[in-house]
């Protein structure tokens, strides 16, 4: 599998807005769940999202269920994370992974995943 790409992050006020995207060049996306994670300085990484290759079926993690939706359009081959409601605690560098681990709340990479992209930042700030 290739390393997908994240793009889309940047800085934001609190109570703003950012819509992610997690692209899979050379490849496609459609048949495979995908998983967002997140890492802030300091932090372990954390899973926050993942959403099954058919779109229907979808998790979240991390207390953003309220203000974050995952979708995909496999058409276009691309995964979005759609944050709204930005809190400064939100900051951190976002990633994207393939075939993720998702039973309810618990959002874990596949075991032994290593292909990770270079993430993209989302800063909240004021």
């Amino acid at each position: 599998q290739v390393q997908l790409v994240e793009s889309g992050g940047g800085l934001v006020q609190p109570g703003g807005s950012l819509r992610l995207s997690c692209s899979a060049p050379g490849s496609t996306l459609a048949n495979s769940a995908i998983g967002w994670f997140r890492q802030a300085p300091g932090k372990d990484r954390e899973g926050i999202s993942c959403i099954s290759s058919s779109g229907r079926n979808k998790h979240y993690g991390g207390g953003v269920e309220d203000r974050f939706t995952v979708s995909r359009d496999n058409g276009k081959n691309v995964v979005y994370l759609q944050m709204n409601s930005l809190k400064p605690e939100d900051t951190a560098v976002y990633y994207c992974a393939w075939e993720p681990v998702c039973m309810g709340t618990r959002i874990d990479p596949r075991p032994g995943y290593f292909n990770w992209g270079r993430g993209t930042q989302v800063t909240v700030s004021s």
